[in-house]
């Protein structure tokens, strides 16, 4: 062999064991360039009154999650991977549930929770909910609550909310019982925990499931328990007003390991197999090419086995690695939001005369999604003048949610029953609005949001 052939392979050999150093020092490189850039590019600019929009949610971040989602890009992991494992674990040590789903909406964790209670795999007591069984809800509610029990086949069973916490009244829980009932889907409006004692003790009187809508309310706590660990089924949406995000995303948990394996069978197009990234050779169940069709001779691979009328509804691991270190920050971010809350509610008490501000019960410890404000009847302007005013001093509002869903065109036909007389849902579809509490708000918006309704109030006094 000539000699310069043998001194490239050498070098071949010593570049090829430099390899991995090689690719830790670069890796490195990118991820401190990538925080420069957040510096550069993603800081936020100090807040002008009267010029800077004052959003009522968004995402708060930094470094962290830029360069978390650049080491997943890097890695290439494009799918349900590691990071979601991590996320998914991560939640569940949070709120002290068994079992997470993560999906990719808190919408989706929906329709695959109201799914899994249809399914013909239900081996609990109770079984399957068939078409045309009733589940007791709200009608003052956001959509996609709602359009999962449409979707089933099953009739929703609307109740009146309370003016004030906007939640399900767990005092017409018995009125909406019928012979046809078998489940509670309980959403936590805007953070604010429903009363959870009454409805587990009606639950378990009358044998209903319950699912609780706790995307609005991750980190609210009911009698020193987490919204989200109540419910036979909960569900959580990351979207970035929520209280952590990963951008679009959501997670579903599930108290009862059977449920769990269904509602995965759901999200992942309806096949039996559960494996997850480690272990898709043989087969967590070891058995993975040993599964028999009916009429088919020969095993079958379980991965293509399918056992549920299913979607796609995975977290991708660039999302989960956003998440990772959002859950770290879930602390100091319901910290900030119950600060929010407080430094406005105090400064809006002297106006109690013409607004309904926030009520919630005793037991409840909520991580506030937004701050609520209903415009009293007797009040001599409308929700209309305050909003138009608020939004033309650059202070983002939204109203609650649908109202009532009932209103809405795309719910007025649906199959339904009214339990009760849904006057304070009417009410809140004519006068409640919200305004923000997100951790992106700083004392000189909360100052400044304060100054606007004090101006505002001095015309009409």
């Amino acid at each position: 062999m000539p000699v310069d052939s043998a001194m490239n392979q050498v070098a071949d050999g010593a570049d090829l064991a430099d390899t991995p150093a090689k690719i830790s020092r670069l890796r490195q490189e990118i991820l401190d360039k990538v925080a420069e850039y957040y510096q550069l590019a993603h800081q936020g600019r100090p807040f002008v009154p009267g010029h800077s929009f004052v959003n009522y949610g968004g995402r708060v971040y930094d470094e962290r999650e830029l360069q978390s989602a650049t080491e997943a890009i890097l890695d290439f992991w494009l799918t349900d991977g590691p990071r979601v494992e991590t996320f998914a674990n991560l939640l569940g040590s949070y709120l002290g549930v068994p079992h997470v789903l993560t999906v990719n909406s808190g919408s989706s964790a929906n329709l695959v929770a109201i799914s899994t209670l249809r399914s013909e795999q239900l081996a609990s007591a109770s079984g399957p909910l068939l078409p045309g069984d009733e589940v007791i809800t709200p009608a003052a509610t956001f959509p996609t609550t709602v359009a999962p029990l449409v979707q089933n086949q099953l009739v929703p069973v609307f109740v009146d909310c309370k003016l004030g916490t906007y939640n399900l009244d767990v005092t017409l829980l018995e009125a909406a019982l019928s012979s046809r009932s078998r489940a509670i889907f309980v959403p936590h409006i805007l953070g604010n925990p429903v009363e959870m004692d009454a409805v587990m003790e009606f639950a378990e009187e009358h044998a209903l499931y319950v699912i609780e809508d706790t995307c609005d309310a991750l980190g609210s706590n009911f009698d020193g328990k987490p919204c989200g660990s109540f419910g036979d089924l909960s569900t959580f949406s990351f979207y970035p007003a929520h209280h952590i995000t990963t951008g679009e995303g959501g997670a579903l948990s599930a108290r009862e390991r059977a449920l769990f394996h269904i509602a995965h069978s759901i999200r992942d197009w309806g096949r039996d197999c559960w494996c997850d990234h480690k272990s898709v050779g043989s087969g967590e169940c070891g058995r993975r090419f040993d599964w028999e069709i009916p009429g088919l001779d020969e095993p079958y691979d379980h991965r293509y086995y399918f056992t549920e009328i299913g979607y796609n509804l995975k977290m991708t691991d660039i999302q989960a690695a956003i998440g990772i270190p959002q859950m770290a920050k879930l602390p100091d971010f319901v910290r900030s939001r119950k600060h929010n809350f407080n430094t406005l509610y105090e400064g809006l008490r002297a106006y109690e005369d013409v607004l309904v501000l926030p009520k919630w019960s005793p037991k409840a410890d909520p991580a506030w999604f937004a701050f609520t404000i209903a415009v009293r009847e007797t009040a001599p302007f409308s929700r209309r003048d305050l909003n138009q005013y608020l939004r033309e001093r650059l202070i983002e509002t939204r109203y609650l949610f649908a109202g009532n869903i009932l209103h809405q065109p795309g719910y007025r036909n649906i199959p339904h029953r009214i339990a009760t007389p849904l006057v304070e849902t009417d009410r809140t579809l004519r006068s409640a609005f919200f305004i923000g509490v997100y951790p992106g708000m700083d004392e000189p918006r909360l100052a400044y949001m304060l100054q606007a309704f004090e101006d505002f109030m001095a015309e009409w006094r």
